[in-house]
Formats: C-alpha cells, sequence, structure tokens
C-alpha cells in the first residue's frame, strides 16, 4: 500500500545519493532519489558468513550475508544483509572481513505457518571493503521518514522503564512500502505512545538485533531473532 507524503521536507545529509543509471530520463532519477532518502541505512561490520542465495530479478541474483556489527555496550547486533552479484563477487569466502554498507531496511512478508511472517534485512546499494571503523563512518545509522500504521502500544518494564512499540510504512518505488518495527524508550516512548495511525514521523536511530523464543506447540520451541530500530530521535509533523 502506498502512503501518500502530503509536504516536502529537508532530508538530513547523512548521506549523498548516488544515481544508479545514469542514462534514466531526469524526472526518474529524482523520483528515484526521492524513495531512496526516505529510508537510508549505513552500518559498518564483520562478514561472520557466506552468501546464501535469495532471489534473481531480471537475471539479477541477490544473496543474503550476515553482518556483526559491535554496539557501544560491547553487545553484537547480528544484521542479515541482501546484495546483487553485481556489487560483490558471491563466490568467494569474505568471513572476517570489515565492510561498510549504505543502503535501505527492507521487509516483506513470508508466508509460514498459516500466516505471514515480516522478514527485514538492509538492502544494499553500495558495499565497500575497509581496512578499519573510524569516526567518520558510523557504525550503525537509519532514517526514516514514513508514517504511523498500527496503533502505538506503550508499557513499562518490571524496572519502571518505559517503551513504546511502533509499525512505520515507509514507502518505496513502484507503489510498495516497507514496515518497519520500531522501538521507542523514555520520553521519546511517551511522546510517541499519543500518535494516531496515519501521522506522518521521521525517526533516527539504529538497527538492533534481539533473540526471543517462539513457542511451535505445546511440547517445541524455536529461538529466533527478531529486528527493530532503536529510536534515539523522533519528530511528528503537524
Amino acid at each position: 500500500m502506498w502512503h501518500n507524503i502530503n509536504k516536502q521536507i529537508d532530508m538530513p545529509s547523512m548521506y549523498k545519493t548516488p544515481v544508479e543509471n545514469a542514462g534514466r530520463r531526469k524526472g526518474e532519477k529524482f523520483m528515484a532519489d526521492k524513495i531512496f532518502e526516505n529510508n537510508q541505512v549505513s552500518i559498518v561490520g564483520t562478514i561472520v558468513s557466506d552468501f546464501q542465495y535469495s532471489h534473481e530479478v531480471y537475471g539479477e541474483g541477490f544473496y543474503m550475508v550476515d553482518v556483526s556489527v559491535n554496539r557501544l555496550s560491547n553487545f553484537v547486533d547480528i544484521i542479515p544483509v541482501m546484495v546483487s552479484e553485481r556489487i560483490v563477487d558471491v563466490t568467494k569466502n569474505y568471513e572476517g572481513n570489515l565492510i561498510y554498507v549504505l543502503g535501505q531496511f527492507r521487509s516483506y512478508n513470508r508466508h509460514e505457518e498459516k500466516k505471514n511472517r515480516l522478514v527485514l534485512s538492509v538492502f544494499a546499494r553500495e558495499l565497500e571493503f575497509i581496512e578499519e571503523e573510524s569516526d567518520e563512518l558510523k557504525s550503525n545509522q537509519i532514517y526514516l521518514d514514513g508514517y504511523i500504521c498500527k496503533e502505538p502500544i506503550y508499557r513499562k518494564t518490571p524496572l519502571g522503564r518505559e517503551i513504546a512499540d511502533l509499525l512505520i510504512a515507509v514507502n518505496r518505488s513502484y507503489g510498495k512500502s516497507d514496515y518497519i518495527p520500531c522501538i521507542c524508550w523514555g520520553r521519546n516512548a511517551r511522546f510517541a505512545s499519543g500518535f494516531e495511525v496515519g501521522s506522518h514521523v521521521e525517526i533516527w536511530g539504529r538497527i538492533q538485533s534481539r533473540e526471543y523464543v517462539k513457542k511451535i506447540n505445546e511440547n517445541e520451541t524455536e529461538k529466533r531473532i527478531a529486528y527493530e530500530v532503536s529510536v534515539s530521535k523522533i519528530e511528528r509533523f503537524e
């Protein structure tokens, strides 16, 4: 479902967006750039898996690879990254290599167990091998411009910490949208708890992974990993 954007905004200059196909008409290039600007991710991390085939589009193969990204707390997030065979040699094993990825946080519905499961990954538009982390390249940051598409869930932890869970719809090309789970803390949680479905918001934060146990049946459970955006700043358009 496409969510209409009713006003122009000044986008942050976190990234310089390359135009992929110089031969496209000027109007098409502008539209592609605007769509890219409302969903921007950059991560720096270490490859911790080989490339696994995902799918093919018009003869172009796409592969999944896991990237380990450090937090300041020394915790590690394992983030799935989707890459094209045209930007990296997917036949090689790059485990242990440090990379910089620029792209978008995307979602799709996978049908399993008679219901849909939201699957999230970083879609790499650029991938670069680097020697070491630097202050110039933030290790994990994301910017989203989207719409609240589910009533926020506000709660307090047993220790009294305030949390609000949001689901943000972010427009993509060809009338598609990505649905991104976000979690707010403290004052941001209180602020976001009052948002209505359809509210237009901007979000800055980081991607985090979280392990949980899924109950398969009465006798069986399965460990899974959920991905969400931990929000550091949120603004609503009036």
